[in-house]
């Protein structure tokens, strides 16, 4: 018994630090500018050129991630399918701890059950401050595809996935947002960009009628969004997200006009 114990707990391991050496293929760097500093890791096409164009892709993490750890989605570009088939720039911004990815007051009740008070409009929190100014260095950036910039998140992110959307929505060509939420009155910003939103029905963090709003509210709009709903998923429904088939053939077959 120790004996299977022991060989567990060392697969475990072994397992643990060969997929942080994985991750350490994203490069760690850091945006500054006036007084925004935000710290992100970034991973390049294989036989990268600066020559050539490629897409790229912001993705926003949850709230568990803020600061200096990096733990959901980055595995999925890690893929060697992935990487061969669909060669973009992938960026990881990390929101620091003491911010928020969107404009959302969250309160907290006696039982510790959180509520969110989406916000229209209003200025952007510190680290969405920072974020647009990345969008825009990027943007700069000669190898980067201007018809190929998306976003994706979870949670918090997916928050974030919709606020950067309306604060810039002639940049993104497409998007997806898990267990996320958003104030129905900023659909009419991003109703012309194509979206593919999830959530678990059983979500007990971040109420899965946040999701259905915005989806009522784009298809009054004219806006095709595709919706999944995993019936058995409490908040967790990123990793039945990461695992769709057509999650990134649809995401990357968008190209904006």
């Amino acid at each position: 018994m120790k004996l299977k114990l022991f060989l567990l707990s060392l697969i475990i391991l072994v397992s643990a630090s060969l997929e942080a050496q994985e991750l350490k293929k994203y490069e760690r760097s850091t945006f500054v500018s006036k007084n925004d500093t935000l710290p992100y890791r970034i991973l390049f096409p294989e036989d990268f050129d600066s020559s050539k164009k490629y897409p790229v892709l912001f993705f926003l993490h949850g709230r568990g991630e803020s600061g200096d750890n990096m733990t959901h989605g980055g595995r999925l570009f890690l893929k060697k399918d992935t990487r061969k088939n669909y060669p973009a720039i992938i960026i990881f911004p990390q929101c620091p701890k003491d911010s928020y990815w969107a404009n959302v007051d969250i309160s907290t009740d006696s039982t510790g059950k959180r509520s969110f008070d989406f916000q229209k409009g209003g200025e952007p929190t510190k680290a969405m401050h920072a974020l647009l100014g990345l969008v825009e260095r990027m943007l700069e950036k000669p190898y980067a595809d201007k018809q190929q910039i998306y976003v994706g998140g979870l949670s918090m992110g997916g928050m974030g996935t919709f606020e950067l959307l309306r604060r810039k929505p002639e940049v993104f060509a497409a998007a997806f947002a898990i267990c996320g939420g958003d104030n129905v009155k900023n659909v009419k910003k991003y109703r012309r960009i194509p979206l593919w939103i999830f959530h678990g029905a059983k979500d007990d963090i971040v109420d899965p009628q946040f999701s259905e709003r915005i989806v009522e509210e784009l298809h009054k709009k004219g806006n095709d969004v595709k919706f999944t709903v995993y019936p058995e998923a409490n908040h967790n429904s990123w990793d039945s997200a990461f695992a769709e088939p057509d999650l990134l053939p649809w995401l990357f077959s968008n190209i904006k006009d």
